[in-house]
C-alpha cells in the first residue's frame, strides 16, 4: 500500500545507494511534511519497512523553459506555468529491479492527474538525479525541457492514461 509517511514506517533502514535520497528520507522528509513543503509516499512491506518512495510539491516553470511548439499553444500572459514537481523517487536497494520504481511513478502521476482537476497544474516536472534516472523517465515519455536536465510529461498526456 502506498501511503504518506509518517512515525510507524522504519526510516533509517532504508538504502538505495544514493547517500542524497537516503539522507532526504531520514533526516529531511517529515519536517517538509510538517512545513508543507512536500508530500512523500511511501510503499512499505508489514506497513513498517520502507521499500520506496517519491516526493510531491506545487511548482512551476517558467513559459520560456518549454519547448517552442507547446509555448505557442500557451498564453504568453503567463510567465510561469503551474506544474507539480516529482522531487524525488527511490527504491531501496533490496528491493530494485521488481518493478516497484514503476509502481511508484504510476502512481505519482495519476495522483498528479488527480490534483490537476482540482488544482491546476500543466504537466508533472522532474529533475532527474543522474543518468540511469533520465533512462528511467525517458522510458515513460518524459520530455526533456531545451537548456535544462529536468524532464516533464503535460497532464493532457495523463489524461489520456487515467481520465
Amino acid at each position: 500500500m502506498i501511503e504518506l509517511l509518517d512515525k510507524k514506517h522504519h526510516r533509517e533502514d532504508f538504502d538505495c545507494g544514493k547517500e542524497l535520497l537516503n539522507n532526504y528520507l531520514k533526516k529531511q522528509a517529515r519536517q517538509d511534511i510538517k512545513r508543507k513543503l512536500s508530500a512523500c509516499f511511501v510503499l512499505s512491506k508489514n506497513e513498517t519497512i520502507i521499500q520506496g518512495y517519491y516526493t510531491l510539491s506545487n511548482n512551476s516553470i517558467p513559459l520560456a523553459c518549454f519547448p517552442e511548439h507547446i509555448q505557442k499553444k500557451l498564453p504568453k500572459s503567463y510567465i510561469s506555468i503551474p506544474t507539480t514537481l516529482l522531487g524525488r523517487l527511490a527504491i531501496d536497494k533490496k528491493y530494485q529491479g521488481q518493478g516497484i520504481g514503476k509502481i511508484l511513478l504510476i502512481d505519482a502521476l495519476k495522483r498528479s492527474y488527480e490534483i490537476s482537476q482540482e488544482i491546476a497544474s500543466f504537466a508533472v516536472v522532474v529533475d532527474p538525479i543522474d543518468e540511469e534516472a533520465e533512462k528511467f523517465y525517458n522510458k515513460y515519455d518524459f520530455i526533456k525541457l531545451p537548456d535544462s536536465k529536468k524532464m516533464f510529461i503535460s497532464i493532457q498526456t495523463l489524461q489520456e492514461l487515467f481520465g
